[in-house]
């Protein structure tokens, strides 16, 4: 059997989708704006030795499968398509014509994937060291290559759009500007921002609020950016973003702590710990913002360690839904106040950050390598589909610490410019 006849029958005759492979078989349509091509064997021993996404990463990252057209295109037409789909004697008939010689291959991931074995070498899941492993794995690729994929906000968060016709930069900004409205910041006030990347949130608070904002990150990279923008603004009075681990923070008596794209490294079993930690850092009466990614239930897996978001981008990350999570801010001590799914927006963000990185496709390859390059591409035209299919979903929930009297020092309503 050829591989374009095994190609057919995943995919059905609907798909629209051109196929090529070493082999000389075909298949789909010469018009069809979307190809792959499986240009060795070494594709097919990935795919034969992992089933499923894992195996399919592998061959486009190391670049025995090839892709034209556009990648979101491909995956929102394949997304409910898998081997599984196959009936069990046609999968009997493929392996026969293709033969054992695909599962004996040898063939290494490529070196973008993370290797389990050298994580549990740095601890347990979530150790401090572990931790800042896996940030330096997808953080510190190079902050020429997060330029051209984030703009000029150089934030790596779901950007709230005030409309639909609003650009990437007006979006990241209405989501720092709604973050500060939601924790009521006013001049004068503290600020803790945790996992604060490029430091987006404590220029923006320094910035218009007058606020001292201290912004920590497990990112070397970042953190270097981040002090130099923070000079370059003349910020340095009163942001500053620290090159250091969220529980080695000694300070205290935070006025507000905005946690925006924290939580998904922080780990189900760590949770307790890190909502006590943040809630002990607050002066009574001072608000949380945690915004995350989360599961759309509490019954799916919170990990797929074997999955291609684990394995090459998030090392570690875990989402939980929004529900445990408000569960385990109300369990430390936390008053939920308010709370908002931005599924949406998140896909609407991903698709300029697509957006960027193709218009910067050859410039990007030249500063990290075509398999990273393919990794980032993947990655970010798949979480598009995710939260378009509510697969994913991002929230903000918004807690507040009491005081000693049950105040919780906020005003009856929402202001009328806090949507």
């Amino acid at each position: 059997m050829k591989l374009a006849e095994i190609f057919e029958k995943v995919i059905g005759p609907e798909a629209d989708i051109r196929f090529a492979a070493y082999d000389g078989s075909k298949a789909g349509p010469a018009s069809a704006d979307i190809s792959i091509e499986v240009k060795s064997p070494a594709a097919v021993a990935y795919l034969a030795q992992a089933p499923g996404e894992l195996g399919l990463a592998r061959a486009y990252v190391s670049g025995h499968l090839d892709v034209q057209g556009d990648m979101y295109d491909l995956l929102s037409r394949m997304w409910s398509l898998t081997i599984n789909d196959i009936p069990a004697s046609e999968k009997l008939a493929a392996i026969r014509a293709l033969g054992i010689k695909p599962l004996l291959m040898r063939v290494q991931p490529p070196p973008q994937e993370v290797r389990r074995s050298m994580l549990a070498k740095m601890g347990s899941r979530h150790a401090k060291q572990r931790d800042a492993e896996a940030i330096h794995h997808h953080y510190d690729v190079s902050n020429r290559f997060y330029e051209w994929v984030l703009g000029p906000s150089m934030a790596y968060t779901c950007a709230v759009f005030p409309s639909e016709e609003s650009t990437l930069e007006e979006a990241q900004y209405a989501k720092f500007d709604l973050v500060a409205r939601k924790l009521g910041l006013k001049p004068g006030m503290r600020l803790l921002d945790v996992g604060c990347g490029w430091g987006g949130m404590v220029m923006h608070a320094a910035r218009e609020y007058g606020v001292k904002g201290l912004g920590v990150t497990l990112s070397r990279q970042q953190a270097e950016w981040a002090q130099k923008a923070i000079a370059e603004e003349g910020l340095g009075d009163l942001a500053e973003v620290r090159y250091m681990d969220y529980r080695d923070v000694k300070e205290s008596g935070f006025d507000a702590v905005s946690s925006i794209g924290l939580t998904e490294h922080i780990g189900k079993e760590q949770l307790p710990f890190y909502f006590r930690f943040l809630y002990d850092k607050l002066n009574p009466g001072g608000r949380i913002l945690n915004h995350c990614i989360t599961r759309p239930t509490g019954t799916e897996k919170t990990i797929n360690a074997g999955g291609f978001i684990n394995r090459y981008v998030f090392p570690d990350g875990e989402l939980e839904s929004v529900g445990y999570l408000a569960r385990q801010m109300e369990d430390l001590g936390f008053e939920i106040r308010h709370e908002e799914n931005l599924r949406e927006h998140y896909a609407q963000t991903l698709r300029y950050w697509c957006a960027n990185l193709d218009e910067h496709w050859d410039e990007a390859v030249e500063e990290v390598g075509q398999g990273t390059a393919r990794v980032w591409r993947l990655y970010m035209a798949g979480c598009v589909v995710g939260f378009e299919r509510n697969k994913i979903q991002l929230h903000q929930i918004l807690g507040v610490k009491l005081d000693s009297q049950g105040a919780a020092h906020m005003p009856l309503r929402p202001s009328v410019d806090w949507p």
